[in-house]
């Protein structure tokens, strides 16, 4: 009789381990980022909001971003930024910055899309890392940004940051025009984001598979990491349901 109690009470335990098991391997499913990689905070910042640019409509607002892009009479969207404001996150802490403005657009990343805005950067004489910005974002620590900056030689540059937890950090060609095209692009397996100066003409900058979730946000920021503020504009913003063809050429 007491063996079979005991063969009871072990039977029950191995059963109830096997259950808890499988909820951790949930919970930590739940929190995959891209290309698997866990993400320590699920964290979605951001406010609600209701506004449109070009045929983008925004309902996400990270950082007060909706009360300070404005459009203007010419449809150009200023988009003002204060002192010391950036998003990224340092690998190794010190420079960590959560604190600039993101206005979010909400996706279905099971179809295609492709988002497009021209990009003019209030650069200023010390303004290094100010910068125009487009946005994948998931969460906080999920997010890739794609910029028009000004590098720590005062050069200004396409740049592309992916976070996947920590933030890595790419820098592109050197651009000598005050405005570029920016593009960012998937046909629901890869994602990939252009350059141009005419938005004929597209260059690749980098290109990696397209593992977030089915919900994504996507949007338009400014940056000031370094200065006392600057405004950046953005013109020809538009979303459209679809991916370039070519994913090395950009068309």
């Amino acid at each position: 009789m007491k063996k079979i109690i005991l063969f009871a009470f072990t039977l029950i335990f191995c059963c109830i381990a096997a259950c808890s098991s499988k909820i951790e391997e949930k919970d930590a499913s739940v929190n995959q980022g891209a290309g698997g990689a866990t993400t320590e905070s699920s964290k979605i910042s951001g406010e609600p909001c209701d506004i449109s640019f070009g045929n983008v409509h925004f309902t996400k607002s990270i950082n007060g971003a909706d009360t300070l892009a404005v459009e203007q009479n010419n449809g150009r969207i200023a988009f003002k930024v204060g002192e010391k404001k950036d998003y990224f996150n340092d690998p190794n802490g010190k420079l960590s910055n959560n604190t600039a403005p993101i206005l979010l657009s909400k996706i279905d990343n099971t179809k295609p899309f492709t988002l497009v805005s021209k990009v003019t950067p209030g650069f200023t004489a010390e303004g290094m890392y100010n910068a125009g910005v487009l946005y994948l974002y998931v969460n906080d620590n999920l997010w890739q940004k794609h910029c028009f900056e000004q590098d720590e030689r005062g050069k200004h540059r396409v740049v592309t940051v992916r976070t996947i937890n920590t933030s890595d950090d790419n820098n592109h060609d050197v651009i000598e025009s005050p405005s570029v095209y920016l593009k960012i692009s998937s046909d629901t397996k890869t994602v990939a984001s252009y350059y141009s100066l005419d938005k004929e003409t597209w260059h690749l900058v980098r290109l990696y598979q397209n593992a977030y979730p089915e919900d994504l946000w996507v949007g338009i920021s400014s940056q000031c990491p370094v200065d006392r503020g600057t405004t950046n504009y953005f013109e020809e913003i538009s979303l459209e349901l679809s991916s370039v063809k070519d994913f090395r050429m950009g068309i």
